[in-house]
């Protein structure tokens, strides 16, 4: 099926009347350039020497994304800290084709075209980010750039089929800095105080920079479930109704750094520490009511009062060494060792009811990860440029998790725990060819293989797979100032298999039902493997704007879901090889100061963008047979203002994502509603050294709903359930110091 045919009435509409935005933009601007050819002559006849000047306000990043073969995107420093933000998950929903999975204002897994987990690739200064890592346990100021990269490439990997997002961290200074900022967040009358440290200097042939973030933050959580049960296609005959108020404090603490040595032209050494430490501690509140026309099916419990305690480390220590050698080919040597380690508990006794029962779970998971790799870069030839390497990563993982109810063990089989290890090589070669001046192509091939290996109830388990994948990545520019260009990408990429759906151990659920599973992993999993098609158009206006749309297409073959399914009497949630599924969608953006547009506007800067996305599994029923957590579509608008003769900027943001259903099988659905998320924020800068933000996140704060819905003729049983979480406004007062 077409783009063209997959797209609603409403949304063809809404991608029409953007495109025609951006065409008229474009046409704006055209029409207010001055001509090429003889030079202006004034009213007097006298031809007058034409001067003109060029700048982008956004620094190198739009000239970077301009001149890469490959399609980037770069986020520079005044987009990321321009919201204030607390967490990076929050800036990077703001940009083009991303979403959070999380409800809105609590962040989440950062996703490229609304593509669920696993699609989208997250690397960490150019490395895969240690395992156990969150977006959310970083904050915007320990971030110096982030590099959007919509198709593969041959160096920074294949195991992104929706896309790379590449998050660098402060990098040694180009100009000395001290600053500090203070800050202090309010959410439903909960403060969190927050403070960052960045600190760079050199001292001969050293050069460092590092940054400190610490934060306490303290939150508040609602939700109401609702679970109904009954035969298939008739009407339920139970009903529970549960209601949960929590109380969360979480204490981070994170440090990032760079120390770098100069050893002589074009070499280098460089030691990149990083770590984190947080803990977290929770009391909630559960009552549980139900109605049922069974009089034996009677209520577990009525109320329960879980505490929880949870504590998290990662460390790692990356190492980089430059070196040029006499015929001028750069190798770069990369080595890094790490380990995380999670420890969590809850203690939650139940009360009332027919089976109240003191419960107890405790996991504790241990990771050691390590990787090497060198790359090599030349000139080939006259307009030639090449990049090869090898890549090796290790990691051993050891997860033990304990479920008591009353002191008896609820899977003893489980005790034991569970090992695994995993080991990936790599190998890529990549030709970077400057056709012409107007022309220029990428092409590369990389193969990568994973092998995996657990141990546990389920014995020694081996998983092994291994993909090639070819790129193709090339630009054409219509004319030579660069102004327009058309961009094409052909890529094999895959979704690699992670350790948590490859082994076996079960995370308990305390109500077993069909739409409240346990979950475990699938050892028998092969991975994802797609083929893409990218196109994209772009416009670069003279002050640094950017307009663009494109279209892509993805045809995924062995694509994993999980599903629902009875095992030794109770319901296990695991991920299956279900088929194969095709991914397309439309993404517009425009980027711009009004000023090009029109010249009598107001000092206004637009960011603006809107992606339609459609899907289709192959082998699941329709309608809505779309793939996992993809939703119809997505869009941003935001601006900033800076009022004349005045030291404020204001600026806004409006997030939307509407809601939708996903059938994951010919018997289960699943249901996400709208998220629709405004921010805001004032910046009042009192001199070059000192200034004050407020900043609202969510100021909307609408309800973030969900469901799930599981109809069996087979088993004559019909089970739907919903759970809605109320969500708050998070205000963050930030004081800015340059020491």
């Amino acid at each position: 099926m077409s783009l063209s045919k997959s797209l609603s009435r409403s949304q063809a509409l809404g991608c029409t009347l953007a495109a025609a935005a951006c065409a008229v933009a474009g046409a704006a601007v055209a029409q207010t350039a001055a001509p090429p050819g003889a030079p202006p002559v004034p009213a007097s006849g006298e031809p007058v020497q034409r001067v003109e000047i060029t700048g982008e306000r956004s620094g190198g990043e739009v000239r970077e994304r301009r001149e890469s073969t490959a399609a980037k995107t770069v986020i520079g420093r005044e987009d990321i800290e321009r919201f204030g933000d607390a967490s990076l998950g929050e800036v990077l929903k703001r940009l083009p084709g991303v979403t959070l999975d999380g409800a809105p204002g609590r962040g989440g897994s950062p996703r490229l075209r609304g593509l669920g987990n696993g699609y989208t690739q997250i690397l960490l200064d150019g490395e895969q980010v240690p395992r156990g890592f969150e977006i959310d346990s970083l904050a915007p100021e320990q971030i110096e750039r982030i590099e959007i990269l919509r198709a593969p490439t041959a160096e920074t990997g294949a195991r992104a089929v929706a896309g790379t997002i590449n998050i660098i961290t402060r990098e040694n200074f180009k100009r000395r800095a001290n600053d500090l900022r203070l800050s202090l967040g309010l959410e439903d009358g909960r403060w969190s105080p927050g403070l960052n440290w960045s600190r760079n200097g050199s001292a001969d042939a050293l050069a460092y920079t590092f940054n400190l973030n610490a934060l306490n933050s303290r939150v508040r959580a609602h939700t109401d479930s609702v679970l109904e049960r009954g035969p298939s296609g008739g009407a339920p005959t139970l009903r529970r109704e549960e209601t949960v108020d929590s109380e969360i404090e979480r204490r981070r603490l994170t440090f990032n750094g760079r120390l770098q040595w100069r050893l002589g032209e074009g070499e280098s050494f460089t030691l990149t520490p990083f770590a984190i430490y947080g803990e977290g501690d929770s009391r909630r509140h559960a009552t549980l009511a139900q109605q049922s026309s069974d009089p034996d099916n009677k209520v577990p419990w009525t109320q329960a009062d879980p505490v929880g305690h949870s504590r998290f480390t990662l460390a790692r220590l990356s190492a980089q060494r430059n070196q040029r050698l006499a015929d001028g080919t750069r190798l770069e040597w990369r080595a890094s060792a790490g380990r995380w380690l999670y420890d969590e508990n809850t203690l939650r006794p139940e009360t009332g009811g027919a089976d109240p029962a003191l419960r107890y779970d405790d996991a504790h998971i241990s990771d050691r990860s390590w990787s090497a790799s060198v790359k090599a870069s030349t000139l080939l030839a006259d307009a030639h440029s090449g990049v090869a390497g090898v890549e090796l990563e290790g990691a051993r993982r050891r997860e033990q998790r304990s479920n008591l109810a009353d002191g008896v063990p609820l899977l003893p089989a489980f005790d034991d725990g569970l090992q695994a290890r995993s080991q990936r090589v790599a190998v890529y070669a990549q030709d970077e060819w400057d056709i012409n001046p107007r022309w220029a192509a990428q092409a590369g091939l990389r193969w990568e293989s994973i092998e995996t290996r657990s141990e546990g109830v389920d014995g020694d388990r081996r998983n092994r797979s291994a993909v090639w994948s070819p790129v193709l990545h090339t630009v054409w520019k219509f004319d030579a100032k660069k102004r327009d260009q058309l961009r094409m990408s052909l890529s094999r990429s895959y979704r690699a298999l992670t350790l948590g759906s490859l082994v076996g151990s079960p995370v308990v659920s305390t109500q077993n039902s069909s739409t409240s599973p346990d979950r475990a992993g699938n050892p028998a999993l092969r991975p994802e493997l797609a083929t893409g098609l990218d196109v994209t158009l772009e416009r670069y206006l003279g002050g640094g704007g950017v307009l663009s749309a494109g279209v892509f297409h993805r045809e995924i073959s062995d694509l994993v879901r999980n599903e629902t399914r009875q095992e030794g009497g109770r319901w296990v949630n695991r991920p299956y090889n279900v088929g194969d599924a095709t991914v397309q969608g439309l993404e517009l953006e425009a980027k711009f100061a009004l000023r090009e547009v029109l010249a009598q506007a107001p000092a206004l800067d637009v960011r603006s963008g809107v992606s339609f996305f459609r899907s289709r599994v192959h082998d699941v029923p329709g309608p809505d047979n779309r793939v996992d957590q993809q939703p119809g579509m997505t869009a941003n608008l935001g601006a900033d203002w800076k009022p004349r003769g005045t030291p404020l900027t204001l600026g806004g943001n409006l997030h939307w994502t509407p809601g939708y259903v996903t059938r994951l099988s010919a018997i289960e659905t699943a249901r996400v509603g709208r998220k629709p998320v405004f921010d805001a924020y004032a910046l009042w800068t009192f001199n070059p050294s000192l200034a004050l933000r407020l900043s609202a996140t969510n100021f909307s704060a609408p309800d973030f709903v969900r469901g799930s819905a599981y109809d069996n003729a087979a088993l004559n049983l019909r089970e739907s359930s919903q759970t809605v979480n109320r969500t708050y406004v998070d205000w963050l007062l930030r004081l800015e110091m340059k020491l």
